[in-house]
């Protein structure tokens, strides 16, 4: 778990999530950690799931094991994410998908 991470309520963190810096994981964001779970049968290592610095995911998204939210990318919220999603990418819908890059100017509100 990275510095400056917000966690919001409702979120679980398993092993195998690796959480860089200035990342914000809304409320009730599903990590999962197993591509084929079943009762009482665990695999010998949980995937990897990579989330890259200053990325942000919203509420109610779901993120399968193995992938990686590139640096500065934004995750819609209810969105089912079952691709690595690009640096600075704007994701949504299910499975989502990719509708813009955020610029180098900021996007942020009142900029």
């Amino acid at each position: 778990m990275g510095d400056r991470v917000t966690v919001k309520c409702g979120v679980q963190l398993w092993n195998g999530l690796r959480v860089e810096d200035d990342v914000f994981i809304g409320p009730n964001v599903t990590f999962t950690n197993d591509l084929f779970p079943r009762s009482q049968h665990y695999p010998r290592a949980f995937l990897q799931t990579h989330v890259k610095a200053g990325a942000s995911i919203g509420g109610g998204a779901v993120i399968l094991p193995g992938l990686t939210i590139g640096e500065n990318a934004m995750v819609g919220a209810g969105s089912v994410v079952t691709k690595s999603v690009p640096v600075g990418a704007v994701v949504v819908g299910n499975p989502a998908r990719a509708i813009r890059l955020l610029g180098e100017v900021s996007d942020e509100p009142g900029e």
